[in-house]
C-alpha cells in the first residue's frame, strides 16, 4: 500500500517590525541641549566645561549629492487630520535607487542635518509640545511595510517584496543616535527640489558612537527645496548577517499631537550595501 508523503510543517516565528524598548520624556525647556556623552544620548541643562555647541547645519539649495531622479509631478495629494498631509510623486522610469554613503558631516549637511559625534553637543530648537526619547529595536523588514500601500488593513499589516519611497518633514525635531552595539544606523533621506522636478536620495550610514540632529523642518512657501528623512529601514546594515536581523536604536521625537508632510512613491527601490567600516 503506497503512503502519501510526510510533508513537514515549517513554523516560523513572525519577523520583527519595530519594537519599543524604552521611553523617556525629554523636557526641552528644562534641558534644551543635546549631548553626545561618547555614544549615549543625553539631554542636558547646560553641555559639559570646554564643550561649544555645534552651529546646526545650513546649506543652500545649490548644494546636491546623492542618486538623481526626474519628478513627474503629484499623482495624489491625501489630508490625513490630524496627523498630516500625504503627496504621492510620479518618479521618471521604475529604477529607483537611493545611493549610500557614510554620514560625514558634509554628506548630512547636504540634506540639511548635523552630525554630531562623540564629546559633541547641540542646542535644540522645539517649537511643538512634549518630547520623548524612544530606544527602538528595528528589523530588516520594517522597511517592507507601506501605509500607503496595506491593500487590507482589516487583514492585519502586510510586509511588501518591494521598499517604497516613504519621506518625510515635520515641525518637531529629530535625533537619530547610532547605539547599537554591533551594526550602524541607515537613515534613508532627500532633497526635493519641487519646482524644478527633481530629488535626490541617499542612505546615510551613521557610524556607531555618532548621531544625526535633525531640526524642525515645517512647511516654507517659497522654499526652493525640501529636505526629507526616513528611518524605516535603520537595520539595512544587518541584511545579510546571518545571526542578527535587527538594530538597537534611539530616537528623540514627538509621539503625539504632530503635522508631517509624507512624500511616497509606489516602485520598487534600490538600496545598497556599503562596507560596514568607517573611514
Amino acid at each position: 500500500m503506497l503512503h502519501a508523503p510526510i510533508i513537514p510543517s515549517y513554523d516560523f516565528l513572525p519577523p520583527l517590525f519595530i519594537k519599543e524598548q524604552s521611553e523617556i520624556e525629554v523636557k526641552v525647556s528644562d534641558t534644551p541641549f543635546f549631548y553626545n556623552d561618547n555614544g549615549t544620548p543625553t539631554y542636558r541643562a547646560s553641555l559639559p566645561a570646554g564643550v561649544t555647541p555645534l552651529t546646526p547645519a545650513h546649506t543652500g539649495p545649490e548644494v546636491a549629492i546623492g542618486a538623481e531622479h526626474r519628478v513627474t509631478g503629484t499623482i495624489g495629494f491625501k489630508p490625513t487630520p490630524p496627523y498630516g498631509n500625504e503627496t504621492q510623486l510620479g518618479f521618471e522610469g521604475e529604477n529607483i535607487r537611493y545611493e549610500p554613503m557614510w554620514a560625514t558631516r558634509e554628506a548630512a549637511a547636504a540634506f540639511g542635518i548635523t552630525l554630531v559625534e562623540a564629546g559633541q553637543g547641540i542646542a535644540i530648537d522645539s517649537p511643538g509640545g512634549a518630547l520623548h526619547q524612544v530606544e527602538y529595536e528595528y528589523g530588516v523588514f520594517a522597511g517592507h511595510w507601506s501605509p500607503y500601500q496595506n491593500t487590507n488593513p482589516e487583514a492585519g499589516n502586510t510586509l511588501l517584496s518591494v521598499v517604497c519611497t516613504d519621506l518625510e518633514h515635520h515641525d518637531f525635531p529629530h535625533v537619530f543616535a547610532s547605539t547599537d552595539a554591533q551594526f550602524p544606523l541607515v537613515i534613508s533621506v532627500g532633497r526635493y527640489w519641487h519646482a524644478e522636478g527633481r530629488i535626490r536620495l541617499a542612505d546615510l550610514w551613521v557610524p556607531q558612537g555618532s548621531a544625526l540632529y535633525i531640526p524642525p523642518k515645517p512647511l516654507l512657501f517659497g522654499s526652493q527645496c525640501i529636505d526629507l528623512h526616513n528611518n524605516r529601514n535603520s537595520a539595512r546594515a544587518a541584511w545579510g548577517d546571518i545571526r542578527r536581523n535587527s538594530i538597537l536604536t534611539h530616537t528623540l521625537l514627538q509621539t503625539k499631537d504632530s503635522f508631517t508632510y509624507w512624500y511616497w512613491n509606489a516602485a520598487d527601490t534600490a538600496h545598497s550595501p556599503l562596507e560596514v567600516r568607517h573611514p
